[in-house]
Order: structure tokens, then sequence, then C-alpha cells
């Protein structure tokens, strides 16, 4: 049975408030870790409850069982491994029974104390192929194996304060705040709505179906913590559901934020979202088709079955104590100016959708985004954030080595853009003459703002695995476009690695520089960017 506590935070108050200024003045004292984003909306669903009957992060005797077995070695379901990874310098440091302050990496700030119990180096192999299935292609196998420490430290938590969050604060809610909230308001039943996409009217047709068919009021949480790469930012979202929630009859909804970081990880996730909707006061949870999965791989196969997500959670549902609600597909009747479930459709009945790729393409072009689909409101902030290409910034990435005329090409496309009427700007950043550390941040916020950025890389500065970061990085403001100058330089002692993932590739031996000019002024072109 589980059975939501206030969390550890919420003990503190509860037993002794002159505790944490104990806490404070040892916290100096201590060897400090400052958190990874993803430790930091760990650590404060572990400190506000949101992660109950966790009191810390897990042992390796709980880790071992929770990969294997989705308990906790008491036996407590649990789904997914909340670990605190370390790389082994650190973790070589710290010894049973040492205490640690945890901090965060922001401001610094001391938000809680480790007790260590133990220090250990897991399968990975083994939680990869058990908790996300094994495909190499997973985003939570790749965060694993590139960017999670080789070691991991379990022990029990006594909490400072929370992290502190600047935005929405009054949006966000601890699990002890919303269950307070429930039993002012009477809401007896409370139906969960999890999300971390842009919300439109199917979706506000879906979730007032299933809180009318359970006689229930409506918790929409969305995650604001950290979701899939390349996902709408959180603010943007935020935005869209406070529209949204107007929308609903009035009494009947509830819009709480969620400081999560999700895995991905398909029906395992499910479940896991199920305990922390129980954690949150919530009495039932919709489970949509192939919840909290990352889609398909690069062959196009998915890497959970549809209902995979529900059938997991029906499994455990006794146990879990929130009841399952399954998502029900709803389509637009244009004839009748509704939305229905589309089981209950009947055959030969003229219905209309939108994708999300065709949604993501509409906003791109700046094509219009019928009412039917989404309110005007709501339109209104997703183009104010995502324009469409035309007004959208860029970065191009030329890759080659010293003398394969990089450093021409560059230039002479800088020149060209430049030139073209209406043109957004165009900046042009030699990578050998600017601090590599810079590059990242500085290209970013310039394609954020609209810009164009040119990155020559003309004395080969960045190798295949930086470059790969520095696409990673900018790829978040916007879009990321490189072209490999694959032309042999005589006498050179450097050999070039091409980029695999170049968009474009070009080669002066065989072509002129307008050739490549005109090359590129096309690919843009065919993206979008630029309009003739």
């Amino acid at each position: 049975m589980l059975t939501p506590h206030g969390g550890v935070l919420q003990d503190l108050i509860e037993r002794d408030a002159p505790i944490k200024n104990e806490l404070l003045k040892e916290a100096p004292t201590l060897k400090s870790i400052n958190l990874t984003d993803r430790q930091l909306c760990d650590l404060e669903l572990i400190l506000n409850g949101g992660f109950s009957p966790l009191t810390g992060f897990l042992t390796q005797k709980d880790y071992d069982s929770v990969v294997s077995q989705m308990r906790l070695a008491d036996g407590t379901v649990w789904t997914i491994p909340i670990t605190l990874d370390l790389n082994e310098e650190t973790a070589s440091s710290l010894q049973p029974e040492e205490r640690v302050v945890l901090r965060d990496p922001r401001d610094g700030a001391s938000l809680a104390i480790l007790t260590v119990a133990d220090v250990y180096k897991p399968d990975k192999k083994v939680e990869a192929k058990k908790v996300f299935r094994g495909d190499p292609e997973h985003p939570a196998i790749r965060y694993l194996f590139d960017t999670a420490g080789e070691f991991y430290v379990g022990g029990s938590l006594q909490a400072i304060h929370l992290p502190k969050h600047y935005d929405y604060t009054e949006l966000r809610k601890t699990p002890a705040q919303l269950r307070s909230e429930f039993l002012y308001r009477h809401w007896e039943k409370v139906v969960a709505f999890q999300t971390r996409n842009p919300m439109h009217r199917a979706h506000r047709e879906l979730t007032v179906r299933a809180a009318k068919d359970k006689l229930a009021n409506l918790l929409i949480h969305p995650v604001v913590g950290l979701t899939k790469p390349g996902d709408i930012d959180h603010h943007t979202r935020v935005k869209v559901y406070q529209e949204i929630i107007k929308k609903y009859p009035n009494g009947m909804a509830k819009l709480s934020l969620l400081p999560l970081a999700m895995r991905m990880a398909g029906d395992r996730e499910a479940v896991w979202h199920s305990i922390i909707r129980k954690n949150y006061g919530a009495t039932h949870f919709i489970v949509g088709r192939d919840h909290a999965g990352p889609g398909s791989n690069s062959q196009g196969v998915p890497f959970y079955g549809p209902y995979d997500a529900q059938d997991l959670v029906e499994k455990f549902a006794s146990e879990l104590e929130i009841q399952l609600v399954p998502f029900r597909m709803v389509t637009y009747l244009p004839d009748e100016d509704r939305y229905s479930p589309i089981d209950l459709v009947e055959s030969g009945t003229k219905t209309l959708s939108i994708s999300g790729t065709e949604l993501r393409k509409r906003l791109r072009d700046g094509t219009e985004i019928p009412a039917w689909f989404s309110y005007p409101e709501v339109v209104k902030i997703l183009r104010t954030s995502h324009p469409p290409r035309p007004s959208q910034g860029f970065a191009l990435f030329l890759s080659g080595l010293p003398g394969s005329g990089v450093g021409a090409l560059s230039y002479a496309l800088q020149a060209t853009f430049n030139q073209f009427s209406g043109a957004r700007h165009i900046t042009l950043l030699d990578a050998a003459s600017v601090p590599k550390a810079n590059v990242p941040f500085v290209t970013a916020e310039l394609v954020r703002s609209g810009a164009g950025v040119i990155i020559a890389n003309t004395e080969e500065v960045y190798s295949p695995k930086e470059a790969a970061n520095l696409k990673k990085t900018v790829s978040k403001a916007g879009s990321f476009i490189t072209v490999s100058v694959e032309t042999p330089v005589e006498g050179s002692k450097l050999e070039y690695t091409a980029p695999e993932d170049a968009e474009i590739t070009t080669n002066f031996a065989e072509e002129s520089i307008n050739v490549a000019i005109q090359r590129v002024v096309l690919y843009l072109e065919e993206q979008g960017f630029f309009k003739f």
C-alpha cells in the first residue's frame, strides 16, 4: 500500500524548525556536491514528498530490486531508479556514514544533507535493458552512457529547503499543499492529466469527458522539469495551460506544475507517474496511448507498444491505490461542430484532425491553424514562441581542413545572405579566434533572437565530438545545419573526418565556390528560411 507522506521537508517543519538552523550551520563544514539538472528535479520531489515513500537516493539494495523487480527492497512498488550519479573522482572520496551537502548548481544554495549509505558501480547494461528495453537510441540510455556518472551514491536526506523557482510560483504546489486544497474544496475524486506538450481543444475535450465519466474534478499536471529533447520549452507551454484552464467549466479544473525529470520510460514511467499523482492527491490518472514513450528509433521501430503503459498500470492498480483512466482518442466532426471519441464515430462520418507533424509544419510555414483544432489564444502564444521559418534564426557550421576553402565560403555566404532584402542579420564567427567556451552560448543566443550565424571551423578547432556537443546546445535554440567542405589539401598532415550528419557537402576540387553558395542558398530556401 502506498500512503503518501509530506516529504522530507514537511517532516522537518513538523518536527522542529531549529533543526534547520543546525543543518545550515553544519553545511559549510561538509564536502559539497553541485547537482545536475536531473538530480535537482529528483531532489525536489524527494524533499516535497512527490517521490514518497523515498526519503533519499536509492541504495544498491533498493536499486537492484527496482531494476529487476520494479519494487523497492521492502516490496513496495517503484519502477524508476532514482540515483545520485557521480564521476569516479567524486564518488571515491566518499565513505559510508559520511555527511555531504547537496547544492543548487544555479546559486550554490545548500538544499539538503545526504548521509552516505553506500557507493556502488551499477551495471548500466542491465539497467538499460531492464528499465528502458535496451535500444541504444533511447534518450534515457544515451543519457545513461553519455552523461550520467559511473558511480551511484545511496543514502537518506535531511532537508534544508526546496530549490528556489522564480517563475510561476503560484502554480508550483507541493503534494501536501494540493492535498490540503482538494480537501478544502471538497474534491473527493480527482482525475490527473499528465502532459509535456501544449494542450489544444482535443485535450480539453478528452479531460472533460474523463472527469464526467468519473464524476470527478481535474488536475492538469504538466511536467516542467526535464522532458524529451526537442520538446517545446516550458514557458511557452505554461502560457498555453494558463489559457486552456480558462476553457473548463468554473470550479472543475486545477492547474499545477510538476518539477519532474522525465525518463521517457514508457510503461515503467506510467506506473511511476501514477505513484507521483497519488502522492499529489489524485484518485484517478489518465494513461495515454504510448504514455511517456519517446516515439520510434531511426528505423521506425517504436520503443514501446501503444498499450504497454496501460497494461502495466492495470497490473499494479490494486497496490497503487489510484484508478487507471484509459486515454480515449477524440476527433473533430465538422458537420456537427463537436469532438467525439473515435470509437463512437459511425463509419462514413466526416472527421478532421491535425497531427503533431502537420501542426509544426503550419507553425513553421505560417499557414492557418483552424479554430476547431486550437483556441486562437493558444495559437497566438505558439506563433510568438515559434515564428515561421523566415523569421527564425539558424546556425551554419562549416567544417573542413585548413586550406580547404572553409574561410572563403564563410565570408562569401555572409555577404550573399546579407544582401537579401528583408533577411535576418548574419553574424560570422571564426572558431579559431573566438574562445571555444563562448561559442555555444553566443551562437544559441543569437539564433534564439532570430539571427543567422555562420561558424567557420577554419582550423578544425572542433573535433567531431565537440561539434556534436555544439550542435546539441545550439539546436535547443533553433536549427543547426552542417556544411562539410571536403576539398583535399595537398601536403596536409591532418586527416579530415567528415561529419556523418552533414546536411550539405561540397568539394572545391570538383565545383566552384559559386556552386557551393548556390547549394547552401537553395537548401535554406527549401527549408523555409528564405523566401524569394
